[in-house]
């Protein structure tokens, strides 16, 4: 329902005429019908602007603008309401002289049109602005010699942003179609500040779920680093081979993971890894951790997989390198050598080969009862993976085609 609102200063009050129910606009002229043509197709143009997430203080200028431009009027502006204050800011406009936009500011109390319509939702027609028994007009518009005003709320979620309004020097009056329009541009405005106030609060929590996952990577991985110094620690005091053998192990296992973590906490992505760095920082630590034992790591660049097909896919490295370390060099220091690579239809290749002594005559990769090459088919089949062994004069390859993504 469309109201003209007069306002009666000596009893304080507003005398609202609403529009008779079954009433129909006058003809309206050539004219007319072209500024309602042209309002719609500003309209549109103007719910393109907000689809395309236009940053809010620009879309707010777009919105005085058509405002504006879709009722033929001067001045256009946008009012936030301020709660605190019981005022509004003229947040966006056009039209104004220069400092009005960001400063200046209006009452938002009943006694003004603009604080009616945030008051009561109704949409105000004031068309004579000039005449002081009508209602209080606000400085502003004195200021700037306006005569006709007209005001619509701009609603949020809740509690209304504030007021979209049009006002004009020139004489003439506003009408129904013209609120229409004014609602319309209200809406669109509403709806897109609603949607980027949620959008802004999901990037917010996004933000803090980031923060507290690398903190979470960076605490595990200090604590998996703990943990592998103390195996290595105790594998060096430990009576037996096999007990010192097995420490170890699990001292480089456990390292291998922690690597992962520390480089989750030092990127951007955290569900994804560069395989090819991942791999040389793991076959590094084993460097270290088996004196005399030479790792090449070669990789193409730019292959990034999840993190949770990385993790078992380094492990798997780690056990084949230590198997080759203590099986096919026994008498010495091992040579070794990773390649990883983008394979056919979506897979990646992942070779590990020494040349060692080569694998016993009956060895089966499925039957193998040690630990290592169990851990190895465990990984495999967790990757849904294809692991293959040649023999080589000198030495073994084993082979591994892995889907980039896992299999449904």
């Amino acid at each position: 329902m469309i109201s003209i609102v007069s306002f009666q200063p000596k009893t304080l009050k507003f005398t609202v005429e609403e529009s008779p129910g079954g009433t129909t606009e006058p003809e309206l002229s050539i004219d007319a019908l072209r500024l309602r043509v042209r309002q719609q197709e500003i309209l549109a143009n103007f719910g393109v602007l907000a689809l395309k997430g236009t940053p809010l203080p620009e879309l707010l200028g777009h919105a005085a603008r058509v405002a504006a431009e879709g009722l033929n009027a001067e001045f256009g502006k946008v009012l936030k309401f301020m709660p605190e204050e019981n005022r509004f800011l003229v947040c966006a406009g056009v039209g104004w002289e220069p400092g009005v936009v960001g400063s200046a500011t209006v009452g938002a109390d009943i006694a003004s049109p603009a604080g009616y319509a945030l008051r009561t939702g109704k949409a105000v027609i004031s068309n004579h602005l000039d005449n002081e028994d009508r209602f209080r007009t606000p400085e502003l518009l004195v200021e700037h010699g306006i005569r006709r005003a007209m005001n619509v709320i701009l609603q949020g979620d809740g509690n209304p942003y504030g007021v979209l309004e049009a006002d004009s020097r020139s004489e003439g009056e506003f009408t129904q179609n013209d609120i229409v329009f004014l609602q319309g541009a209200a809406n669109i405005l509403g709806m897109a500040i609603e949607r980027q106030r949620i959008e802004g609060n999901l990037r917010q929590a996004l933000d803090r779920h980031e923060v507290l996952l690398k903190e979470v990577n960076h605490r595990v991985n200090n604590s998996l680093a703990i943990v592998a110094a103390m195996l290595q620690m105790q594998s060096s005091v430990a009576q037996s081979e096999d007990v010192r053998e097995e420490l170890h192990k699990a001292s480089s296992r456990i390292a291998a993971i922690a690597r992962a973590h520390q480089r989750l906490y030092g990127s951007e992505q955290l569900n994804i890894l560069d395989l090819g760095a991942y791999l040389r920082d793991v076959c590094h630590d084993l460097e270290e951790s088996m004196p005399g034992c030479k790792i090449n790591v070669g990789a193409e660049d730019g292959i990034e997989v999840a993190t949770d097909r990385a993790i078992p896919a380094a492990l798997l490295v780690n056990e084949l390198i230590t198997n080759a370390a203590k099986y096919a060099y026994p008498a010495g220091p091992c040579r070794a050598w990773v390649k990883l690579s983008r394979g056919p239809q979506d897979t990646l290749v992942l070779s590990v080969r020494d040349q060692g002594v080569g694998v016993p005559s009956d060895f089966d990769i499925k039957s193998n009862r040690r630990l290592g090459m169990r851990l190895v088919n465990a990984f495999t089949v967790q990757l849904q993976a294809d692991l293959q062994f040649r023999r080589l004069e000198p030495g073994t390859e084993f082979l591994l085609s892995i889907p980039v993504r896992p299999r449904s």
